[in-house]
């Protein structure tokens, strides 16, 4: 999957060997340059259990291993 703007993505061990823990990741910036196919950096939130931004991070993931998160987000 190619992230968006606005995306919220589950981030596990499928998209890097740097993510143990599985977190959530709202996106705000996909990067347009790939240093490998398939491959490439996002600007966002971590986001905790309510959905909340924790930590604005850039992370460099495999985008096939990305999962789109469905839950719904409480904190309304």
């Amino acid at each position: 999957m190619l992230p968006r703007s606005g995306d919220v993505l589950r981030v596990t061990r499928t998209a890097s060997v740097q993510f143990t823990e599985p977190m959530m990741f709202r996106v705000i910036r996909v990067h347009d340059s790939q240093r490998y196919e398939g491959w490439g950096w996002l600007d966002g939130y971590q986001l905790d259990s309510s959905g909340e931004a924790v930590e604005r991070r850039s992370i460099f993931v495999q985008f096939d291993g990305l999962q789109p998160f469905h839950a719904a987000l409480s904190g309304a």
